[in-house]
């Protein structure tokens, strides 16, 4: 696992010990960022969900991004995102918290330009993690603002929202990447 682009590319990064996480592979990651290159630079805050070692986060803050929040509840994921900081040098544009991610999307008052999740698979949280965000469509900052969602393509299921759009979907191998916006009428 490695930085793909950016002020920190090629620089390894350290995986979570164990197998509790699933880290987002090399090339995914790669496709992941060809998409939101274009839009990376005008990202002011991004959050990182289910951050385990901190990779998105990290790779956005590498080709761009100006800051990140990175959640996890893992002892073990909170110290390897802070190593992994270390190792790129962008410890001073990134917040590690251990939260949990709905008690954090409950409460905040913060605006996202971007929202990435890749929560632990087969329980459904992507699915209560969409329906709290388009509950709370001012967590994300506007027209421009995404929010991706990393699953398993065995869990896909319908969602309908007014307040969230699915805009694109991408499919690599066992990961299925999901991309919303906010519904027409929700703009700001």
């Amino acid at each position: 696992m490695r930085v793909v682009g950016g002020s920190a590319k090629g620089t390894k990064l350290l995986a979570v010990p164990g197998d509790t996480t699933r880290p987002i592979l090399d090339r995914v990651k790669t496709s992941l960022f060809d998409i939101l290159r274009p839009e990376i630079e005008n990202v002011e805050l991004l959050l990182d969900l289910f951050a385990g070692s901190g990779s998105v986060a990290i790779e956005a803050l590498s080709q761009g991004a100006k800051r990140a929040i990175m959640l996890d509840m893992a002892p073990k994921a909170i110290s390897t995102m802070r190593e992994n900081l270390k190792k790129t040098h962008l410890e001073g544009q990134a917040e590690v918290r251990k939260t949990d991610a709905f008690s954090y999307l409950k409460n905040t008052q913060k605006r996202f330009d971007l929202i990435y999740v890749a929560p632990p698979q087969y329980q459904g949280l992507w699915l209560e993690i969409l329906q709290l965000i388009a509950e709370r469509p001012s967590l994300l900052s506007g027209s421009h603002a995404k929010l991706i969602i990393q699953i398993d393509p065995k869990e896909r299921e319908p969602f309908t929202s007014k307040q969230l759009v699915l805009d694109q979907e991408r499919k690599y191998g066992n990961t299925l990447l999901l991309f919303y916006v906010l519904g027409a009428t929700i703009h700001t």
